[in-house]
């Protein structure tokens, strides 16, 4: 059984800074991605940024250059650093892992409250 807590969310103002947490447990294939996705109020999760264990990284379009993906494999941690927040970062951000398998898996943690304003 596979668990994800989300920590470090919070209120920043626009242009500041946050780093996101998220600590993993359980048995966890080592050939895997983590990632982080984002859901504002009416809309749609989307994808925020992902990181292999081979190390590839995707950013989205919208937060490249800002926000900075990294993992700790030895802590089963993955971490969003997030720069030059703007308002439209506003969401709840949930952290994923998955791998294949035989099939697809697919966890997700609860989330944490990024709110950007003034």
């Amino acid at each position: 059984q596979v668990q994800l807590v989300e920590s470090g969310g919070g209120l920043v103002q626009p242009g500041g800074s946050l780093r996101l947490s998220c600590a993993a447990s359980g048995s966890i294939f080592s050939i895997n991605i983590m990632g982080w996705y984002r859901q504002a109020p009416g809309k749609e999760r989307e994808l925020v940024a992902t990181h292999g264990s081979d190390g590839r990284t995707t950013y989205a379009g919208s937060v490249q250059g800002r926000f900075t993906i990294s993992r700790d494999n030895a802590k089963k941690t993955v971490y969003l650093q997030m720069n030059s927040l703007k308002p439209e970062d506003t969401a709840v951000y949930y952290c994923n892992v998955k791998w294949y398998l035989t099939r697809d898996y697919d966890f997700w943690g609860l989330g944490t409250q990024v709110t950007v304003s003034s």
